[in-house]
């Protein structure tokens, strides 16, 4: 499918998004997220791949929302444009697959709230950085809030939002943003081979561990604990969880059945 904003492949069941609006340092609009919604919900669909690498093309990762679509626009179109952007967190949740955010350059405001938004993150060593930088503009980062603040400690969240300051890879590290720092010249590579090892297991595997991870999360430690254990009853009779007990047990590689991730 052609996009114009964004590009899209697969292979080696990993696939490849990659946000191509370099001349505007990628950033985002309601056009531009309604492709990637579009694409994220066409791969969840037809399921080839079970891992899904968001990158991006050129110097910035990406910039946060184009500001020509907020500056002096009518309160209704801003609201608009913020709704797709909730769209497109919750689709990145419904995929099916584990999407990782490769980080190759800047990721500010929104476009530090979509890497958030993703199950993983791997970042450049050297150029990769991240910030919610709204209020330079006296503009709160309200939507980068609410994912950055559930994947860091909550004094960071604010010193973020507070500072408007821009962290290193290193740094994002340190406070659990980034699962993964790769030197800058073999990012793609290391970022494509820890796509493939997390590809290993059935999509059924991948679809249930990610769909369990974010449902109980929000929950009670009681009706976590509820929820779980009737996943992993449910998981337990599984073709999948059959066939990779049955494999250990006989020394061999497993055979899944791909038919359905569900």
């Amino acid at each position: 499918m052609a996009y114009k904003f964004m590009t899209y492949e697969e292979k080696e069941e990993i696939g490849i998004l990659t946000l191509n609006r370099p001349e505007k340092r990628n950033a985002l609009g309601q056009e531009f997220e309604e492709e990637i919604i579009s694409c994220l919900q066409d791969a969840g669909k037809r399921c080839d791949a079970k891992v899904i690498i968001l990158r991006a093309e050129g110097e910035i990762f990406c910039a946060g929302h184009d500001r020509m679509e907020i500056l002096n626009q009518p309160l209704s179109d801003i609201r608009r444009l913020f709704q797709t952007s909730f769209n497109l967190m919750t689709a990145i949740r419904n995929a099916p697959q584990c999407i990782i955010a490769q980080v190759q350059g800047i990721a500010m405001a929104g476009g530090c709230h979509l890497v958030a938004g993703c199950d993983l993150i791997t970042a450049g060593e050297e150029k990769a950085r991240f910030g919610m930088t709204g209020l330079i503009y006296s503009y709160n980062c309200s939507t980068p809030t609410v994912a950055v603040s559930r994947a860091v400690p909550q004094k960071k969240c604010m010193e973020m939002l507070m500072t408007a300051n821009l962290y290193s890879a290193k740094e994002a590290e340190s406070f659990h943003l980034v699962n993964r720092v790769f030197p800058d010249d073999k990012l793609d590579e290391m970022t494509f081979e820890w796509a493939k090892e997390i590809a290993k297991p059935s999509k059924y595997a991948i679809y249930m561990s990610k769909q369990v991870f974010y449902s109980q999360i929000e929950m009670s430690e009681w009706q976590a604990y509820q929820y779980a254990k009737e996943m992993m009853a449910m998981a337990g009779v599984s073709t999948n969880s059959i066939e990779g007990f049955t494999a250990f047990l006989e020394k061999r590689e497993p055979a899944w059945d791909e038919s359905t991730p569900f």
